[in-house]
């Protein structure tokens, strides 16, 4: 396989499996919580590897994630107090937990191969060179990941769709039909913070951020049919992997960058197109 299939193959692989999440977050009006937990798992990271001085150890994955439910319930805890909004808790929280990790970063890894800006940025034309052997067969890693957590992603949501969906439009029902939905709500972010932690080796939290809210974003203006919005969400997002690459190799730049622009493209566009369809209607 080239390298370039190859990091489209991973792009498509991380955008479908962030996208799906991402059409669960927007209707929840979490969207600005994905941004706090891209970065606030960096801790989780740094924490788990002091413990196993290992930087591909599963347990950097528990830690992240432990870190991403930590961000959550400080969240809802600071917000609850109505003292303070929700977008304020959330700036809070995410600069004091990301401070304590580039702090320790900065003071205790300085020899180590633990980059901030490889986190926040990632290097997705470098995936190809990392692979890994299976059944004699040497493969990226980005696509077993890529792979292993869309799965996952595609696992739980097929199996309590039901449950997400009624604790997402309305809780009472839920709480009265015993589906416990905050039992859910934290399952959605488990599985957001493993998502984050998964595609930051590949593409780094700002991409990964694009990839969960954009494409989640543009398919909630095209439909109100939670499965149609799963299904636009995730063509959005493996279709603008595929352009972005290639816009990318066109004009020799980043191909990350290349994939947030396109998806950011797509979302102006049908936004400005269902306004102007919007008002011709009206005049109609």
């Amino acid at each position: 396989m080239s390298a370039g299939l190859t990091i489209q193959l991973i792009a498509i692989l991380i955008s479908v499996a962030c996208s799906l999440l991402g059409v669960f977050l927007v209707l929840r009006s979490m969207s600005m919580l994905t941004d706090a937990i891209s970065h606030t798992i960096l801790l989780g990271i740094v924490l788990s590897f002091f413990i196993t001085h290992k930087l591909d150890s599963p347990l950097l994955i528990v830690g992240a994630t432990l870190v991403g439910l930590l961000t959550v319930y400080l969240v809802e805890l600071i917000t609850d107090t109505n003292l303070v909004k929700e977008d304020a808790a959330i700036g809070i929280v995410l600069s004091v937990l990301f401070s304590i990790a580039v702090v320790l970063i900065s003071k205790y890894t300085a020899n180590i191969h633990l980059d901030i800006d490889t986190v926040l940025l990632g290097e997705i034309a470098f995936a190809p060179f990392h692979t890994e052997e299976i059944f004699g067969f040497k493969i990226a890693s980005g696509i077993i990941n890529g792979f292993s957590i869309l799965i996952l992603n595609l696992l739980v949501i097929t199996i309590f769709f039901k449950e997400i969906k009624i604790s997402i439009f309305d809780r009472a029902l839920a709480l009265t039909l015993g589906l416990l939905p905050e039992v859910f709500h934290y399952l959605l972010m488990s599985l957001v913070s493993v998502t984050a932690v998964v595609s930051f080796d590949v593409v780094g939290a700002t991409l990964m951020i694009s990839f969960m809210i954009g494409p989640a974003t543009t398919a909630y203006m095209i439909s109100k049919n939670l499965k149609m919005m799963l299904i636009y969400s995730a063509l959005i997002g493996a279709i603008s992997s595929i352009l972005g690459y290639h816009l990318a190799v066109f004009l020799d730049v980043s191909i990350s960058g290349s994939i947030a622009v396109v998806i950011g493209v797509i979302f102006f566009v049908v936004l400005f197109g269902k306004k102007i369809k919007d008002k011709v209607v009206l005049r109609i």
